[in-house]
């Protein structure tokens, strides 16, 4: 069986898996939330129109600063949404999950014994890459 049909297996298993289920629960729930989506394209306008500022020639900085202010308090109350609130989470255990995958796929395509290897445990980062030894 080539790589890709496993691939294909491996996508089958992910959608089948509770996080996986949870995830598109909550992203099921965001597109049904008329008042999010109604945030969401706001903040779209405001970037917009901070945008088209921006890109004048001599753009009004108050303006922009408007732009900004706004922008931020609509953010906020997006990501206040309740149904926003649990579409992060799910997003954030799904992306743990892909994340673990991946890292898994590396080892072996760095010659590790697939049966056996282990994913390091997590490190906490300093947030300086010049002296990281490498994400894990």
């Amino acid at each position: 069986m080539s790589v890709i049909a496993k691939t294909r297996e491996l996508g089958a298993v992910i959608q089948q898996d509770e996080r996986y289920a949870r995830f598109l629960q909550a992203r099921q729930n965001n597109e049904k939330d008329d008042d999010l989506n109604g945030l969401i394209g706001k903040l779209n306008l405001i970037q917009m129109s901070y945008q088209n500022e921006a890109a004048k020639d001599e753009p009004d900085q108050a303006k922009m600063e408007g732009y900004d202010k706004e922008f931020r308090e609509v953010y906020a109350q997006v990501m206040q949404n309740p149904n926003m609130i649990a579409y992060e989470a799910a997003k954030a255990e799904v992306d743990a999950m892909m994340n673990e995958v991946m890292q898994l796929l590396t080892l072996c395509v760095n010659g590790e014994d697939p049966a056996t290897c282990e994913i390091p445990e997590e490190h906490s980062c300093g947030g300086s890459c010049s002296t990281c030894g490498g994400c894990h």
